[in-house]
């Protein structure tokens, strides 16, 4: 698992917005310090120095989690899933 960042506050949607000192790619999956699954990073914004990442909860937002460390595992690519356009 990679680090993905700090929380940094949450949305009035109920989504964690995470400050990230590189950028994730969406479908990310995000896990906090004790490997317990968060939800999916859905967005990435913000400057490229500095990137904020929008993370989809799985069950609702946990209580306390301002400030914390979250970690993510990065998807695996195959040429299999790749798209024409």
């Amino acid at each position: 698992m990679d680090f993905l960042g700090t929380v940094d506050g949450i949305t009035s949607e109920g989504r964690i917005v995470v400050r990230c000192e590189q950028a994730p790619d969406i479908g990310d999956t995000v896990f906090d310090q004790s490997q317990k699954r968060i939800g999916t990073v859905k967005r990435v914004f913000g400057p490229v120095d500095g990137p904020y990442a929008s993370v989809s909860p799985t069950e609702g937002v946990p209580k306390k989690i301002e400030g914390k460390k979250l970690y993510c595992n990065k998807r695996v690519k195959d040429g299999k899933t790749k798209r024409r356009n």
